[in-house]
């Protein structure tokens, strides 16, 4: 059991490579902070990843849960391998590889066991069940206490979950992206798999941002939703969502998340904060509720594909 939001810390580092500012300065001791005030609030899940800032973001999470552990369910994603300059070069899913990241991870968190750890893709040139194999026998050396996955099919899911249970499934779920709809979340909740919900206010486009700047041209390079007429079909969309937000009196981000959390308590969305600024706004997303006719609302215009350009 972990709490119905939970904290996405990957921008509190240099995500994209290159030197990560240092351990103490301003934006780091930020980020710390803002660890700490999610834990005192009741967010229980904190997501990381081995390659998040080459180590950096592990770091900062190990001062933040110092003194805290037992508030903090650790969820760490590995595999994922990068140049200094944050290209990324693949993905190494051998089994002793990832018994080498967990032990790296577990030196840099500071702690005797990780509580949910996942490898952050399939590799191709292994087979998925020896890149599971390896996470179970860090389960049942007790350096691991459940088996998670990320990115995955439905029929990768079973497979996973053949070898050792799959405790969760992190993959892209928001308004703007519902594919796994279709056949991986049945799949999930067929086999009692919880979902961990990334992307919940794609990328700030149902958050409002992008109307009121210019999009970063690598993020409209990297995402085709948020370039030319894609992105002014997707802002037209989103009026929809801002205008109901604007007759409850809350922000578009916070619908966005209150209706993923009304997609069941299998369901965690997951957030992104590096600033305690954004704390309040995200925790009074779990005071909302919606009317059915406001979710058949959501649901239609919303529909799968209205969102319009591919998600990467």
């Amino acid at each position: 059991m972990v709490s119905a939001i939970g904290l996405g810390c990957m921008r509190m580092s240099n995500i994209m490579g290159g030197p990560q500012p240092p351990l103490h300065g301003d934006r780091d001791k930020e980020s710390v902070k803002t660890i700490e005030a999610a834990l005192d609030a009741g967010i229980t899940l904190l997501n990381t990843g081995d390659f998040y800032g080459m180590g950096h973001n592990e770091t900062l999470v190990a001062e933040a849960i110092r003194g805290r552990r037992d508030r903090a369910f650790l969820s760490v994603k590995c595999g994922i391998q990068r140049t200094h300059t944050g290209t990324i070069l693949g993905m190494d899913g051998r089994p002793s590889s990832i018994k080498n990241y967990a032990a790296y991870s577990l030196q840099r968190l500071g702690v005797d066991h990780i509580d949910l750890y996942q490898p952050g893709r399939v590799d191709p040139s292994v087979p998925y069940e020896e890149t599971i194999g390896g996470v179970a026998d860090l389960i049942s050396e007790g350096k691991v206490r459940h088996l998670g996955v990320s990115e995955v099919n439905a029929d990768q899911l079973r497979k996973a979950h053949s070898v050792h249970p799959v405790a969760a499934l992190e993959i892209e779920y928001s308004l703007a992206s519902r594919f796994i709809e279709r056949a991986v979340l049945p799949v999930a909740r067929e086999l009692g798999i919880g979902v961990v919900a990334y992307g919940v206010v794609t990328q700030g486009l149902l958050a409002g941002a992008m109307r009121k700047q210019v999009v970063d041209p690598a993020l409209a390079a990297s995402f085709p939703r948020f370039h030319g007429e894609s992105l002014q079909k997707n802002l037209t969309t989103v009026e929809f969502l801002e205008h109901m937000a604007a007759t409850k009196g809350r922000t578009p981000a916070q619908l966005a998340t209150a209706w993923m959390s009304s997609r069941g308590d299998d369901i965690v969305a997951l957030l992104g904060m590096s600033r305690r600024s954004h704390l309040s706004e995200n925790l009074g997303a779990l005071d909302i509720s919606f009317s059915s006719e406001d979710l058949d609302a959501l649901d239609k215009v919303f529909a799968p594909g209205a969102i319009v350009g591919s998600r990467s």
